[in-house]
This record gives C-alpha cells, sequence and structure tokens, in this order.
C-alpha cells in the first residue's frame, strides 16, 4: 500500500470542490481502435479563410486540392516553389502518405508564426495520424516531440490540435512510450484550463488512450483528486472523459490503493441519481464496480477509515450514503441499470 498521502493538484480546480452536484456523468469502457479516421471538414471552394489570404499575401502557394487539404479538410499552406528540398506533395490517400510528406509537415510547421497555419498544420497531421504506417513514420522523424512542444503554445486553439495529433499518435504502443512524457503537462492543462474547454476535453482524451493498458496507469495516480472533482462540476461531455480514465484506472487493482486513498467530493453521490441519463449511470456504475471489486483488509480498512474525505469513506465505508442510492436505483425504469445496479450490490 502507499504512504498514505494524497496530494492533491486541484490548482484553479480547487475552488469547484464541492461546488455544484447533480450534473449528469457516464462512461463508457473505451477500446483503443487502430485505424480512426476523423470527419473532413468540407469547405466553399469560393470562400477564402483569413489564414489563407495572409499566406498568399506572405507568398506562399497555395493549393487546394493538394494533399494537405484532403487530409485536413482545410485549405492549408504548401511548400514554397524555391523550396528544392520540400518537393511537391502529390494527390494521394492519407494512409499512403509517404515519408517527405511528413518531413515537410513538420518541418514547416516549426517554421510559421500565424496561429491560423499552425492549428492547420497540426490537424492535418492529427488526421495523418490515424493511420499506422504515419504513426510510425512521424516517430521515426523525431515528430513527437516537436509536436509535443506545441502543448505550451500562447494559443488555445493551437494546443488543442497537438493534443488532438498526439491523441491519435497514441494508438501506437511504441509511440506512448514517448508521449508518456507528457503526462505532467497534459495534467497542468486540465488543472488550469477552463471547465468544460476543449482543452480540458482534449486532454482527457490524450489521457484515455494512454491509460487503455496498465502499463503507464502509474502515471495517473496523484491525478485521481483531480479527476474526481472535475466530475462533479463539469458538463456531461466531459464527465464522460473523466470517467473513461477513471474506469481505466479502477480495472487495475495495482491501482486500487491510491484511487481509494484520494480525496474525493461528498457531491459524487448526487451524481447516482434517477434523474441522471441512462448512458451516465451505466458508466458511472461500472466504476464503483470495479471499486466494490476490490476488498482490504480490516487494518487497511481501519486506515482509510482515519483519513479525511478521501473516496473510501465517501464510497466503500459502511457509512457511506452509496448504499441507499443504489437501492433507489433499482427502480430504474430502464432494465439495463436495474441489472447494473444488482451486479454491484451483490
Amino acid at each position: 500500500m502507499g504512504d498514505g498521502s494524497v496530494v492533491p493538484r486541484l490548482g484553479s480546480m480547487k475552488a469547484l470542490l464541492g461546488i455544484v452536484a447533480g450534473a449528469g456523468a457516464s462512461y463508457g469502457l473505451y477500446k483503443l481502435i487502430s485505424g480512426q479516421v476523423f470527419k473532413k471538414t468540407k469547405k466553399n471552394p469560393h470562400n477564402e479563410s483569413p489564414s489563407v489570404k495572409s499566406s498568399q499575401q506572405g507568398g506562399i502557394k497555395l493549393r487546394p486540392g493538394s494533399l494537405l487539404a484532403k487530409v485536413s479538410g482545410l485549405d492549408v499552406v504548401c511548400a514554397r516553389p524555391d523550396d528544392a528540398t520540400s518537393g511537391e506533395i502529390v494527390h494521394q490517400s492519407p494512409n499512403k502518405l509517404e515519408l517527405h510528406h511528413l518531413k515537410i509537415l513538420l518541418s514547416r510547421l516549426q517554421t510559421i508564426d500565424d496561429v491560423s497555419n499552425r492549428a492547420q498544420f497540426l490537424l492535418t497531421l492529427g488526421n495523418a495520424a490515424a493511420f499506422t504506417i504515419n504513426q510510425n513514420q512521424i516517430r521515426e522523424l523525431e515528430g513527437i516531440p516537436v509536436i509535443a512542444g506545441f502543448l505550451s503554445d500562447p494559443a488555445p486553439e493551437v494546443r488543442v490540435q497537438a493534443l488532438n495529433a498526439l491523441n491519435n499518435l497514441c494508438m501506437n504502443i511504441e509511440n506512448q512510450e514517448q508521449i508518456k512524457l507528457y503526462v505532467p503537462q497534459v495534467l497542468e492543462l486540465i488543472e488550469m484550463s477552463a471547465v468544460n474547454s476543449d482543452l480540458q476535453l482534449g486532454a482527457l482524451r490524450l489521457l484515455t488512450n494512454l491509460s487503455v493498458t496498465d502499463k503507464h496507469q502509474h502515471l495517473l495516480k496523484g491525478s485521481v483528486t483531480l479527476l474526481l472533482s472535475l466530475l462533479v462540476v463539469s458538463s456531461e461531455a466531459l464527465q464522460v472523459q473523466t470517467l473513461k480514465v477513471l474506469v481505466n484506472l479502477s480495472s487495475n487493482p495495482d491501482m486500487m490503493d491510491d484511487i481509494v486513498q484520494a480525496q474525493a467530493p461528498a457531491s459524487v453521490l448526487l451524481l447516482f441519481d434517477e434523474r441522471t441519463s441512462p448512458a451516465v449511470l451505466l458508466r458511472l456504475l461500472t466504476f464503483v464496480g470495479n471499486l466494490k471489486a476490490w476488498r482490504p483488509s480490516a487494518q487497511v480498512a481501519d486506515e482509510l477509515r482515519r483519513k479525511q474525505d478521501c473516496l473510501f469513506r465517501v464510497m466503500l465505508d459502511e457509512s457511506s450514503q452509496l448504499h441507499s442510492k443504489l437501492v433507489r436505483l433499482l427502480s430504474h425504469p430502464a432494465g439495463e441499470i436495474q441489472a447494473q445496479v444488482a451486479r454491484v450490490l451483490t
């Protein structure tokens, strides 16, 4: 068992503890899907975005029908005509992107000053990274540190696209060995960003992918308090992603000591309510089921009871109100929820 201390890093989240509760939450067990393809956004070819106009004024040749436009779904900046090393990016399917195309993208990304263009190039790399061959090539080109460098970009939209690109790259086990180095920075983004922001959502998606297997879950053991605090103050979309991470962690018995010792707002119990959407309850019950599968010794249970506001006291101790809330959910109109509650109570 751990040293029994929990040092929460709540930052701006600390002021949110114990505030709103009762917002819906949900969780779906995450499946690592290789070859995910992002939806392409179509733009009116007769309308030019500000970034396109500024790029043209800067002397960069634009190719609306180029590979980059096909991959990202946006007008993008192509190589300068006088750049002899860049070559021409030809029309082809993103899953057949060649090595020199990725070299161009990564090289140009590091020299772009315009915010919209930086976000655009990261979007293109992220979409390309939906394919295994590109995931490997980006790693071999040392592109992961390049992309991760934009996690500290001043522009929020650039940070969001960097997270999205890393999220796709994270679907590759070998890439995870590099991406895990940026977990502290990703957690800081969650902690310091506005609640329900795209930054928080993108960061949680990345942590979901990284925590699918138990190999890197230990990197998140100090973040459970932050996740539980976020769970009670965020919108349903963010609660879903938060619970995905929590369920991944709670499925690992080696993580349970850290989870049950984490500080938890008592208001999290208000989520176990008939007014919460069925999708939310099913996923929340999965998390609780994982917790209840853990059986501490009498000595460990006594130690945990002495920890103020820890998750064990809030959800698992005999004094917890969770049991009575679960019993009331046995009469939920959705049969699937009734069945899940019955399994948890067994």
